[in-house]
């Protein structure tokens, strides 16, 4: 008896083997196909364009403005909570038409921007003003402002950056204090 389960076992297992080696040898054929289709198409230069992609266009400079601030990142420093910090950005117009700034959005709610809402003329300035106000923030901040325009890339971000020093003898904190 045990010899027969012995023979089926061994039966099984070669046939597994043959079957496992069939399937390798045709994962190789297969492989080895579509490593050939690539050369060819590599040494023709072609290029494959996904189905999904969408065509695109270098944007025309004549119909661009370029901004160049004067700074893009301003350091406040150390401030006390509470404290309004105001900053004028200015950028002249580098490029071949008119800039003309779309939207402003700010990182939060703390920070509220001001800008020029008139196209800016090439070779002439705009600003863009930034104010944040630090009531209840405290510890490191870096809000930001993104502006998006007719510029190339169409997105560009300024930023404010420094510490805000918690008020002391304010409120006492809010939930179960550990001790």
């Amino acid at each position: 008896m045990k010899a027969r389960i012995l023979g089926l076992v061994g039966v099984f297992a070669a046939l597994s083997f043959t079957t496992a080696c069939n399937q390798s040898s045709e994962q190789e054929q297969k492989i080895q196909a579509l490593e050939e289709k690539i050369a060819q198409l590599e040494a023709k230069g072609s290029s494959i364009t996904p189905v999904n992609a969408q065509t695109t266009q270098a944007a025309d400079p004549s119909t661009l403005g370029a901004f160049q601030f004067e700074e893009m990142e301003y350091n406040f420093g150390t401030i006390n909570e509470g404290e309004v910090v105001e900053r004028v950005f200015n950028f002249t117009n580098n490029g071949e038409a008119p800039l003309v700034i779309s939207n402003i959005t700010a990182s939060c709610g703390c920070t509220s921007p001001d800008w020029t809402k008139t196209p800016v003329n090439p070779g002439e300035t705009g600003f863009v003003k930034v104010v944040f106000n630090s009531t209840a923030k405290s510890g490191a901040q870096a809000p930001t402002v993104t502006i998006q325009a007719n510029t190339n890339p169409t997105v560009t971000r300024l930023r404010l950056r420094g510490n805000v020093t918690p008020k002391t003898g304010g409120p006492a904190p809010v939930g179960p204090v550990k001790r």
